[in-house]
């Protein structure tokens, strides 16, 4: 199936009526029954933050690799389980109310569209979609099914990043002129494609695995469980595993919609991996936060970030391995990534912040350091807003559009160090090459 069909089709079904899964939620006895499509790797840790709150009851498991479904199972022993998530949602879709989708990038939208189609609360793993198409979708489906949902961005909810929030928006440095942000991990991959194949293990459901996603051979070690985030047609590289971590914080505080430009200075394509380092210059259409344009420097790879005067810290310090760096009319606010506070630095000192200047500041009590405890509050606040006592602070509408943003630097690493002007309108290029990668066809399977 083209997937401009697959879309096409998702959003005339958005238009059925169905009730939004937050309106049964006021009831005090009721519960919320959940389904988990991935439960390996960070899927188990999904599955875990979801069901320990104690409204929850996991009632189907579905992943393609059998191993990780028997994993899975021992913890929640009454859940039905899947190795298709089609059947399970078609079997399943009056027993749930709400479907946690934490496979490879390339199965986000194919799932989550599914089971917004039938109305249930979703919460997805980061990057949202795999292609832009897809991110408007999602967006434009949660809106019109007016639907309860959450990207998996977890420090979206700590400590940390809600301060800088606080503080960017209350003027702390000024109108912002720029933001650099970095991790030198290398999700991309610059040696040959694989050659021939190897047996399928038989705990792997191989075609189920390749999804909608072009067919191709097997090969032990390459694709599952752990390598997908190097390769085109699965992952999104660096940029859309810790770049979405990392860019949430300034681009939430800095009200930011998509960019006008996008430029990525990288190696030439190989049309199989994604490239091992980028530097990804955005500018972006300027907010009450910022200057008239803000410009966003995104560096991954070994030796990441690039030396920049922006970026000298204090005492000459090192700079935190991966974070952002606001630059401001009045100063610098460095936050690093994560659980640590962020650092105001003024004509190259730093300089103490007084909390009790910027409201909503000083009534956080003290920074919590345990990831342990942290993590769960966002899933939480997912379960807790479909139960329709709180609202989810990274819904599709906000979600959407900082994946859009990433996806575009994606993009631009097909045309390295060309810039590409991108129309928020249209959502298409002016550079009518670039446009071909908005999109893929599905394939049947």
């Amino acid at each position: 199936m083209k997937r401009r069909h697959f879309l096409k089709s998702t959003a005339t079904l958005a238009s059925v009526s169905f009730l939004p899964s937050s309106v049964w939620a006021f009831s005090k006895d009721k519960r919320l029954r959940t389904a988990h499509i991935g439960v390996g790797g960070m899927g188990a840790e999904d599955l875990g933050a979801i069901s320990s709150h104690e409204k929850v009851d996991v009632v189907a498991l579905c992943d393609v690799d059998s191993n990780m479904l028997e994993a899975a199972q021992k913890l929640h022993p009454n859940a039905k389980v899947y190795a298709d998530y089609r059947v399970l949602l078609k079997e399943m879709k009056n027993d749930i109310d709400a479907v946690i989708v934490s496979t490879p990038d390339h199965t986000h939208a194919p799932a989550s569209l599914m089971a917004m189609e039938m109305g249930k609360a979703v919460y997805c793993q980061k990057p949202l979609t795999h292609h832009v198409s897809e991110a408007r979708a999602m967006r434009e489906m949660a809106k019109k099914k007016n639907l309860v949902t959450q990207m998996g961005i977890q420090v979206h909810s700590f400590y940390d990043y809600k301060l800088a929030t606080i503080l960017i928006r209350s003027g702390i440095i000024g109108k912002v002129k720029s933001v650099h942000a970095w991790s030198p991990k290398n999700w991309g991959y610059d040696g040959p494609v694989p050659q021939g194949e190897d047996p399928v293990p038989e705990h792997l459901d191989w075609n189920l695995w390749l999804g909608t996603s072009v067919e191709r051979p097997y090969k032990e070690a390459v694709y599952h469980p752990g390598n997908w985030r190097k390769l085109l047609d699965y992952g999104c590289g660096t940029l859309g595993d810790m770049g979405v971590h990392i860019f949430d914080t300034p681009y939430n505080a800095l009200a930011l919609d998509v960019p006008r430009t996008i430029k990525n200075s990288c190696r030439q394509p190989n049309g199989f991996g994604f490239p091992e380092n980028n530097k990804v210059t955005y500018k972006f259409p300027g907010t009450k936060y910022t200057t008239k344009t803000l410009k966003w420097i995104w560096y991954d790879g070994a030796g990441a970030p690039d030396t920049h005067r922006h970026l000298r810290l204090p005492n000459n310090e090192t700079l935190p391995d991966q974070g952002a760096m606001f630059i401001g009319k009045k100063g610098r606010l460095l936050l690093p990534h994560f659980m640590q506070l962020p650092k105001l630095i003024v004509k190259g000192e730093y300089q103490d912040i007084d909390l009790t200047k910027y409201e909503g500041a000083s009534n956080m009590g003290e920074p919590v350091r345990n990831y342990g405890s942290e993590s769960p509050k966002h899933y939480h606040q997912f379960v807790d807003a479909c139960l329709g006592i709180d609202v989810c602070t990274a819904p599709f509408s906000y979600s959407a559009r900082l994946t859009e943003t990433i996806l575009l630097g994606v993009i631009a690493g097909r045309f390295p160090n060309k810039t590409l002007h991108w129309d928020n309108k249209t959502a298409r290029f002016s550079e009518d090459a670039a446009n071909a990668f908005l999109d893929a066809p599905y394939r049947n399977f």
